[in-house]
């Protein structure tokens, strides 16, 4: 019997606290307005109390729950601070870490895959998981040639962990408007749902993670490691040290940051365009920072020096398939935008399948709404911050704000979902990280339809803008 569905009726009832609590703290919070307490001050202490409640039993979690909280973590930045604080460790946790499955059950799944004698695979393994995700755990080893490999092993019963936890959760979806108004958590849960078989097909991950190495092979500020070996539910990759983004999100230096923030916005926006495939699954413990010298210890390697600096990619089980690129649409748009060129959005909008048939909006309102997408192009380089993530959710929060209600009337089209949910949970990253970064230069170089004259473009004009 698996681990996951053994587990199911505590998983169930873990999951079925959170409105309970919600409940509790709402009736908690009407007594206290009841006995004069301010409104906002009641507020705070509820949210405080249910994002405290709600990431601990997302951290509990393997399944649905922790590919959830993975998902939920890049917003982190958007949260007020009075918020964020009290938790942001155990939600920067969800990206690295879980429960561990027991050795008995990791050697089974490896006998399944390779066969009985899989030990002869290995000259090393070690049974203790290196780290633990949601649908499962790397194992360090070395492999048979002299390699350090990386052993992904797919917690057993995954699938039904995942789709139960999401459908919990769909359920409780109203919780995370309390902490922060206008998120749009149910949109986010369905497109989790639906990519289940994808996320769970190791042998698809191989074939995208291998199209990476390939279209990276030769880039000396990017790394992507090899697939070894793909049996079943195991995948063996090449071992990828480094720093942890999570890491450097809270304790990297601004030039370390930088560096990051740069080299994820340029791997992203490049993928397409390189290897026909955007990455779609964008959370701080899927990236490293490692030394751009190969063979170089982390210790040995200057902080404060940028270009010092290699970013590396892992996870490669959420991709969206891109043959011809990203739609030049994306770019034709930002690109007026930038102009102020209402009507042109807006047409370009409806064009793509944003706007149902007969909606009318306002073109000034569209620029609005994508404020937060253009203020980091209209310089050079830009200055990401919670602050200022925090100040664009609240103003396309405003009920009285005509960019809220257009959002509200915008429809997202199918082949645009993940493209959406990767540029989010990006801003969200650059915002944790507090980077600057030359995203116009960069997006100059790799997004069809953005790039006009007197744009910075190509790799050398994005590390001339940071150097200025």
């Amino acid at each position: 019997m698996s681990d996951l569905p053994r587990n199911a009726v505590a998983r169930t009832a873990k999951l079925a606290t959170l409105p309970l609590g919600l409940a509790g703290r709402a009736t908690m919070g009407l007594g206290k307005r009841l006995g004069g307490a301010p409104a906002a001050a009641v507020l705070t202490e509820v949210q405080q109390r249910t994002a405290e409640q709600l990431f601990r039993v997302l951290g509990e979690l393997k399944g649905g729950a922790m590919k959830f909280g993975q998902a939920l973590s890049v917003f982190e930045a958007a949260l007020p601070d009075e918020l964020a604080r009290p938790y942001r460790a155990a939600l920067t946790g969800l990206q690295e870490n879980a429960p561990a499955l027991p050795a008995a059950s990791v050697h089974k799944s490896l006998a399944a895959a390779f066969g009985p004698n899989w030990r002869e695979k290995f000259t090393s393994f070690d049974d203790r998981p290196a780290a633990a995700a949601s649908i499962g755990q790397v194992h360090r080893a070395v492999w048979h040639d002299g390699r350090d490999v990386a052993v992904k092993i797919q917690y057993p019963g995954a699938g039904k962990a995942l789709l139960g936890d999401l459908n919990q959760l769909a359920r409780v979806a109203r919780l995370f408007s309390l902490l922060v108004p206008g998120i749009e958590v149910k949109p986010l849960i369905a497109e989790l749902r639906t990519r289940i078989a994808e996320e769970l097909d190791y042998a698809a991950e191989a074939a995208a993670q291998s199209s990476y190495a390939k279209g990276y092979a030769d880039d000396p500020d990017i790394t992507v490691p090899d697939v070894v070996e793909q049996a079943g539910t195991v995948l063996v990759t090449e071992w990828l040290p480094g720093i942890p983004l999570a890491s450097v999100i809270a304790n990297g230096t601004q030039a370390q940051r930088d560096r990051a923030g740069t080299l994820l916005v340029r791997f992203l926006y490049s993928g397409p365009e390189r290897v026909g495939m955007l990455h779609a699954d964008p959370h701080p413990g899927n990236f490293r920072l490692l030394p751009a010298e190969p063979g170089a210890a982390i210790a040995e390697v200057d902080p404060d020096e940028p270009t010092a600096w290699r970013f590396g990619v892992l996870d490669f089980g959420a991709v969206n398939r891109l043959p011809n690129g990203m739609p030049e649409a994306i770019g034709a748009a930002l690109r007026g935008a930038l102009a102020g060129n209402a009507e042109e959005v807006a047409q370009t909008l409806r064009e793509e399948g944003f706007l149902k048939p007969g909606t009318e909006l306002d073109p000034e309102a569209v620029l609005d709404y994508l404020a937060p997408l253009i203020e980091p192009l209209r310089d050079p380089q830009f200055s990401f911050s919670r602050e200022w993530l925090r100040e664009q959710a609240a103003h396309l929060a405003n009920g009285k704000n005509p960019a809220a209600s257009l959002g509200r009337r915008l429809n997202l089209p199918p082949s645009y979902l993940l493209i959406h949910r990767v540029t989010m949970g990006g801003l969200g990253i650059l915002c944790q990280l507090g980077a600057t970064v030359p995203v116009r230069g960069e997006l100059g170089a790799w997004l069809p339809g953005f790039a006009e004259e007197g744009l910075d473009r190509g790799d050398e004009a994005g590390e001339d803008a940071v150097a200025e």
